[in-house]
């Protein structure tokens, strides 16, 4: 029998799944979901942009300062509560998740630092 570690069920989130053939079964809620499945959902995990409070972002969203970030090379802080429009999600690009832009400019933010409006 194999020893792989039995995921969390994604619907309800209980970790008293089991596997079943080449399915994965959660008995609580009697959701079942294909093992192969597992692996691509963690490469999707790993590109899924997710601000300070875990939920997922999307190129158009908006989103809220929450914490006053100093702009470095310049006198400029973006403050806290600041409402950003329309951010959107380049590919590769670096340290930084997200581009936006203010009323003070154009930046690359990091996630972290952001919250979905």
């Amino acid at each position: 029998m194999s020893t792989q570690i039995a995921p969390p069920c994604p619907v309800c989130g209980l970790e008293n799944t089991y596997p079943d053939g080449s399915n994965w079964v959660c008995p609580d809620c009697t959701h079942e979901w294909p093992m192969a499945a597992e692996a691509d959902a963690e490469a999707e995990a790993d590109t899924v942009v997710r601000d300070s409070n875990g939920t997922p972002l999307a190129t158009g969203d908006a989103v809220i300062l929450i914490k006053d970030l100093k702009v470095k090379g310049s006198s400029i802080v973006l403050k806290k509560g600041t409402k950003v429009k329309s951010i959107r999600l380049p590919e590769g690009a670096g340290d930084h998740e997200v581009d936006c832009k203010t009323d003070q400019g154009a930046f690359m933010l990091k996630a972290e630092f952001l919250k979905k409006a």
